[in-house]
């Protein structure tokens, strides 16, 4: 089959595509063949260099396809099955595992990070993360899903416990994480503002229900909440950027505020005044990725057509380089799809 791997970690040259062999399909396996896969942030971040991944590596978390064969230890599956990929392992079996919480189980890993991803033509997974998807959705929209609307539910709903009425920031809604949390926020009945670097992605993140746009690099983020909510603040700002917005996020919330975050995009180091953090009470949560259950959560509000998936860019899987280069521009909505 096709692939596109690494061999070595560095910029998008790295990128090779060429024959590797087909995956062995154990008996409790369910073989996909893959025909879109989505792009994040994480494999540009896998590609320069992340401890513990084998060389050489296949790339991509997010997967839509076709069942192409099912071992025979299971049942109730059928070939040709339009399907999804949740997008993570876990070991099943563990104390996490078994109560739920499969992103704390010590094994828990997302697909093309440590463990081969969706860059290629067939794979071969665990039945557990294998969901139907419905005749109208399209691969290329099923596989821009999974991996962003998960985290960005786990973000707000679970972690932050976002209630209707509250009011929330969330930085970067051009991203796959922004696009998601912009809709699933207003699913849940608040009032938004985002931020964007132009005028463009800012009209499209209100066609996604965003009630105020902020241009961040026209406009200082936290003087402009503090307009928009007559020097309020917010109630949870959803930050995903990391050291270049930090101080503007925690600037931004109310007395009692939250700030959830997810990633690190410009960097993992952010400093802060303690005496800031404890005398305006405020909560800084964690957040990584999420359990099987939300995800069945938030798709079913997908296929119910209450969200929507966001897709900015196709590209062939040929053509990887040319769709990394593209991402590490910074100019899409939404998400990067290939297509094997």
């Amino acid at each position: 089959m096709k692939a596109v791997r690494i061999h070595e970690f560095g910029g998008p040259e790295v990128l090779r595509y060429e024959d590797v062999n087909e995956p062995q399909l154990r008996k409790d396996q369910i073989l996909v063949r893959i025909r879109a896969c989505a792009m994040n942030h994480l494999d540009l971040w896998v590609r320069k260099g992340l401890p513990g991944v084998r060389l050489p590596h296949i790339l991509g978390s997010d997967i839509a396809g076709e069942i192409a064969t099912v071992g025979e230890y299971l049942t109730g599956f059928q070939l040709g099955q339009r399907v999804l990929l949740a997008p993570m392992t876990f070991c099943h079996h563990c104390a996490a595992c078994v109560s739920g919480l499969q992103n704390q189980c010590p094994q828990f890993t997302v697909l093309g990070n440590l463990v081969d991803g969706g860059n290629c033509e067939l794979i071969a997974v665990s039945p557990e993360i294998v969901i139907p998807i419905p005749d109208w959705l399209g691969f290329e929209p099923a596989a821009s899903l999974p991996l962003v609307f998960l985290t960005a539910w786990h973000m707000l709903v679970t972690r932050a416990g976002i209630r209707p009425g509250q009011t929330v920031l969330v930085l970067g809604g051009g991203s796959g994480v922004g696009s998601a949390a912009i809709q699933i926020a207003k699913l849940f009945q608040a009032r938004v503002i985002t931020t964007a670097g132009d005028d463009k992605k800012l009209e499209k993140a209100r066609s996604l229900g965003a009630d105020y746009g902020i241009d961040h690099y026209q406009q200082k983020i936290s003087q402009e909440v503090r307009r928009i909510t007559e020097k309020q603040g917010v109630d949870i700002v959803v930050e995903h950027v990391g050291a270049a917005t930090w101080d503007e996020s925690m600037k931004s919330l109310k007395p009692g505020g939250t700030i959830v975050t997810c990633g690190a995009t410009s960097g993992p180091n952010a400093a802060f005044d303690l005496r800031f953090l404890f005398a305006r009470q405020l909560s800084f949560l964690g957040s990584y990725m999420g359990t099987m259950g939300e995800l069945h959560d938030v798709l079913s509000h997908v296929f119910g057509g209450r969200l929507k998936p966001v897709v900015d860019r196709t590209f062939p899987l040929k053509d990887a380089r040319a769709a990394h280069e593209y991402m590490e521009q910074g100019g899409m909505f939404g998400k990067i799809v290939l297509r094997p």
